[in-house]
This record gives C-alpha cells, structure tokens and sequence, in this order.
C-alpha cells in the first residue's frame, strides 16, 4: 500500500492548477531582486547615519555642543567687599586716675608703648599725712597750684607742663584743713626743665603790689630735687612743696604756716612714694 503521507499529498493536490515552469522560473529571478536591492539601501543608510555622527562629533559648523553635565553645587556669590574701619578717636587726656593721653601705637599690630599712666601707688596715702586726714574721691576744687599766683607777678611765668605726657590728682581731707596733690609725667628732660621753670617764676617775679612776694623758702628737701616755695599775696600766706623723682614730679599745696624742717618729712614721703611709677629712682 502506498505510504499515508503521499496519499494525503495527492488528494491535497490533485485538482491544483500548477503555473508554467518558466512563470515559476521568472518570480524566482524578481523576488531575489527585490531582496538585493532591500538589502543594497539598507547599506546605503547606516553608512549616512554613521557619516553625520561623525562630522557632529568632529564639531562641524552645524554641530550642537553638548550640555553641561549637571551639578548639585550652588553658584558662589561674591563676597562682599569689606567695609574700611572707622578711624579710632583719641581719648580725653584728662582722667581723675592718672590721666595720660592714649597711646599712638595702639590698634597698629605694632609693639604697645610702655604705659605713661600715673599708679595710685605712686600719690601719697593717707598713712603719711598728719592724724585726721582721709582720701577724697573728688576733683580738686578751683586753681590751687603755684601758677595760680603767679598772675600777680608783672611778667608772664611759662608753663611747668614741659613735655608733660600725665598727670594725677588726689584730695586729702582733714577736719579743719585739706591738702591736694599733683603729679606729673615727663618725657626726656621734661621733669627737670619743669623744676627750673619753677626757679625761673619765682626769679622773675615782680609784683603788682609792693607787699607781695613769691620766693623759694628751702631746696634739696628730698628726692631728686626738691622746692618749698611761698608767697604773700593780699597779705594772705601759702606753701607749695615741689618734688622731682626721676620723670615725675609732685606738686603738693601744704598749711600755710608749713616750715622747711616739716617740708623735709613730707618731701621724703613724697619721693618714696615717687618710686612706684618711675625707674628713676
């Protein structure tokens, strides 16, 4: 018996009608055709996409640049430019508790000038003063110093603030009397120049009035140097007590009635406590 398989085969194709062999032979030829030239343009394709990817990679005049990659970080803002300082304002020269003028080199990143200030360790205490005085914490009261009566003497006195760079005041008070102190600090000479003006007032006084009088009642009291200076005024007597320790000099307004033995005492007191503001001693 025949196979099955070609059985089924004929009675498939039995009534088929079957195209002439050269028609057959001609669809062949066209189909591959149509393939090669399919095959022929895809070719032609990816060669001119890889061309324009390469003239945009080579920068071309039509080529886009490429993004930035992007990035957290903020843009930095610029700083500010920082504000100039104000320029520093000179203090006051006159302070109650060693009154000095502020020093040039301070704020300059410079090495700071040694200080000019008066200590309080260098004004006599109260311990050194007769029984029943007491430290005032004030401003001395009115012109108690020595050019305060030199206003009576006919020429001009010069100033005793030579090459002055400080000064200190202190007021002792006592029950029936009051006793003030000035010192000063000098730069260079300053300090000695100061006691020869003094010696120079006192030389050339001439009063307006023949019955007063401005004259140098002792020297060389203690310290360095040393004046117990006196006048009559409107026949009313006074006592001034000038003492110079290396670049500070002391100005103490005393009794009236003070003799040079007394200002020895006290100008010994004055020089000791001189030392704790100066080298000079």
């Amino acid at each position: 018996m025949p196979d099955q398989l070609f059985t089924d085969l004929y009675r498939d194709t039995e009534n088929l009608t079957w195209a002439p062999t050269d028609q057959v032979r001609r669809r062949g030829r066209q189909r591959t055709r149509r393939t090669r030239m399919a095959a022929g343009l895809a070719g032609i394709v990816a060669v001119a996409l890889v061309a324009t990817g390469a003239v945009a990679l080579a920068g071309g005049p039509d080529a886009t640049p490429p993004f930035p990659p992007a990035t957290d970080s903020p843009t930095p803002t610029p700083s500010s430019t920082p504000s100039r300082a104000a320029d520093p304002t000179p203090s006051s020269s006159g302070s109650p508790t060693g009154r000095a003028p502020s020093s040039p080199a301070a704020g300059t990143g410079g090495p700071s000038a040694p200080s000019v200030e008066i200590p309080a360790a260098a004004m006599l205490q109260p311990a050194d003063l007769p029984k029943g005085f007491t430290s005032a914490d004030k401003t001395p009261d009115g012109d108690w110093t020595l050019a305060s009566v030199t206003i009576y003497c006919r020429h001009q006195s010069p100033s005793l603030a030579v090459r002055q760079v400080a000064d200190r005041d202190r007021v002792f008070d006592s029950p029936t009397d009051s006793m003030i102190q000035r010192v000063t600090r000098h730069s260079g000479s300053g300090a000695a120049s100061s006691m020869d003006r003094v010696r120079e007032q006192v030389a050339d006084c001439d009063p307006h009035r023949p019955d007063d009088s401005l004259s140098i009642l002792a020297e060389g009291l203690g310290g360095d140097e040393s004046l117990l200076v006196g006048s009559l005024i409107e026949g009313k007597p006074s006592r001034w007590l000038l003492v110079r320790q290396g670049d500070l000099v002391a100005q103490l307004r005393m009794d009236s009635a003070t003799t040079p033995a007394e200002a020895r005492g006290y100008a010994r007191k004055v020089a000791d406590r001189l030392c704790a503001g100066t080298d000079g001693c």
